[in-house]
């Protein structure tokens, strides 16, 4: 996915201006497509170019003129035909599941305490979520169309957080069982495992 595809999805959402759309990334799209605030700019010039969006001057009082960024025909387009077009699944790319793996060939106990962090932080994120989802969808038996899709994906945040806490936590819990947090580098990797491709 491209960076406008997400910003064609916030604002068929709702107009905006650069930095109600920095702002929303950092709140909600962000946590699934993540952008600065200088390639959330850069990309808006380009797509208005392309004809995909349009800006208009809105004057502030007190502070400078403001463009709000609102979707073309052309880039309304644009988006149908990317949400119809076939999804490759994204490769599963984590750092931590590679250190994880390799923990016995460094230090476990820093890596543990690094896990301990990562754990904290996405039970954060999951009490976060469970607020957004309390707070903005009471009930979600009665949501339908765009309502809907904003719920379904906060709900796969919810289910994201919880396979990690869960994750990490039963790693945490099993080199606390065992102890092993003392073994020294384990240089014969005979017993490693190969995964079923």
């Amino acid at each position: 996915m491209a960076l406008e595809h997400a910003i064609l999805v916030s604002l068929r959402e709702r107009a905006a201006s650069g930095s109600d759309l920095t702002r929303r990334f950092d709140a909600s799209i962000g946590y699934f497509w993540t952008a600065t605030h200088q390639q959330i700019y850069r990309v808006l010039g380009r797509m208005e170019v392309d004809g995909w969006i349009t800006a208009e001057v809105v004057p502030q009082a007190d502070r400078p003129a403001k463009k709000v960024y609102a979707v073309t025909d052309a880039g309304r387009a644009e988006l149908r035909r990317w949400i119809a077009e076939p999804t490759t699944p994204d490769p599963v790319r984590s750092t931590l599941g590679v250190k994880m793996r390799g923990a016995s060939y460094g230090d476990r106990a820093a890596l543990l305490d690094d896990l301990r962090t990562q754990l904290d932080e996405h039970t954060k994120r999951l009490s976060l979520y469970e607020f957004l989802a309390a707070r903005d969808f009471p009930d979600p038996d009665v949501l339908d169309d765009a309502d809907l899709d904003i719920y379904l994906v906060l709900r796969g945040g919810l289910l994201m957080e919880e396979f990690w806490i869960r994750w990490l936590t039963e790693y945490l819990a099993a080199h606390t069982r065992t102890d092993r947090t003392d073994r020294t580098d384990c240089t014969d990797r005979t017993h490693a495992k190969e995964l079923p491709r």
